[in-house]
């Protein structure tokens, strides 16, 4: 983890670089297909939300409190949003989408103005911030 000094613009402008932004996004796409077939099921991504407590950490929820059942459901709602076509997995087009309203909506809600956050190496924050750097030493 690190701490880092980021806004709006940094992420949209991730984003907006095609090339940079699919790199990125096909790559925990292919970390998270453990079996190797094009698809993410839903265990496959339970796995990955569950383990960086996303619930935790990004909506303030505390996982421990809430009964196995009620994680079961949250986790799947999250699922479902990947899903857009309801088939039951998870296709990297789809994959794609998700994130990238993801990291929009974080974007729209940073603003324009610079915030100091800790982000996680290799996340998508993170890699968005060290090519705004690259651009910045160039």
């Amino acid at each position: 983890m690190s701490v880092e000094i980021l806004d709006g613009k940094t992420i949209r402008s991730f984003v907006e670089d095609e090339g940079a932004f699919n790199s990125s996004v096909d790559g925990r796409f292919a970390a998270l297909d453990t079996n190797r077939d094009g698809l993410l099921s839903y265990s496959e991504m339970a796995k990955e939300l569950m383990s960086l407590r996303v619930l935790e950490k990004h909506f303030g929820v505390d996982e421990a409190a809430m009964s196995p059942d009620e994680l079961v459901e949250l986790y799947h709602g999250l699922y479902a949003r990947f899903d857009h076509d309801g088939n039951g997995t998870v296709d990297l087009d789809e994959f794609r989408a998700e994130m990238k309203e993801v990291m929009l909506a974080v974007a729209n809600g940073l603003g324009f103005l610079p915030v100091q956050m800790v982000v996680e190496e290799g996340s998508f924050l993170k890699v968005a911030v060290d090519r705004e750097q690259a651009k910045a030493a160039c």
